[in-house]
């Protein structure tokens, strides 16, 4: 994945939350646009899981990703 497509996924209205699969197994859910800040210069993401937990994310390492149901307004 790249930082473009992370942030078309973000901007979609109405959003609908996402979960991203990484390729060591491990999945990220997105459940609101606000969890996520994408760099810029990087293709890397930080994400703010519920618990308050940061994590930095190397985008390319994004296998898939799969629609979650429920939505939230952006």
């Amino acid at each position: 994945m790249i930082s473009h497509e992370l942030r078309q996924l973000l901007r979609t209205s109405p959003f609908r939350p996402f979960r991203l699969h990484l390729a060591d197994g491990r999945h990220i859910d997105i459940p609101h646009p606000e969890f996520v800040f994408v760099l810029h210069k990087e293709p890397m993401a930080i994400f703010e899981h519920e618990d308050g937990r940061t994590e930095w994310i190397n985008l390319p390492i994004v296998t898939s990703v799969e629609a979650l149901p429920g939505s939230h307004a952006a």
